[in-house]
């Protein structure tokens, strides 16, 4: 990966929505060379998709917690379960897998707080393998999507 791809990236980071010869004329290509190289980023993984970012308090999304699971046990049967089981919970829009005591963090949204209750009587608690779930609000979006540090 050179400069120039770094630039393509940056460029699709600000605006996944530009046209390919939008794209070519920022970081200074012409149209095929652009195009290839974005065709092989995307072939590579580098680029995994495209979408809209939407603003979830605007499709009435305005509840936010952080869930952190402690497990019951390690074993690669134990993780795999709890990892399948959380993939079927949409509202977890995030979950990773930690170094140390909790095990995992999840990002729960939800319309309001009796929402995220029943998910959390109904589904978290019900996960495969947990211990213990411990929660905290979040209180405000400080920092959300921002773009990857290529530079």
């Amino acid at each position: 990966m050179d400069r120039i791809d770094r630039k393509i990236l940056a460029e699709l980071q600000a605006d996944g929505r530009l046209s390919v010869t939008e794209l070519a004329e920022r970081v200074g290509l012409s149209l095929s060379p652009c195009h290839r190289r974005l065709r092989a980023l995307e072939k590579s993984g580098v680029i995994r998709g495209y979408r809209a970012h939407l603003a979830p308090d605007a499709v009435g999304l305005n509840f936010s917690a952080l869930v952190f699971v402690t497990m019951r046990e390690g074993t690669n049967r134990a993780v795999g379960e709890f990892e399948a089981a959380v993939q079927e919970i949409q509202q977890v829009i995030e979950a990773q897998r930690l170094f140390g005591d909790p095990d995992y963090l999840l990002h729960v949204i939800t319309h309001d707080l009796p929402a995220f209750q029943r998910l959390y009587d109904e589904r978290l608690s019900a996960l495969p393998n947990v211990q213990r779930l411990t929660s905290t609000l979040v209180m405000k979006r400080v920092i959300a999507d921002r773009p990857l540090p290529l530079s």
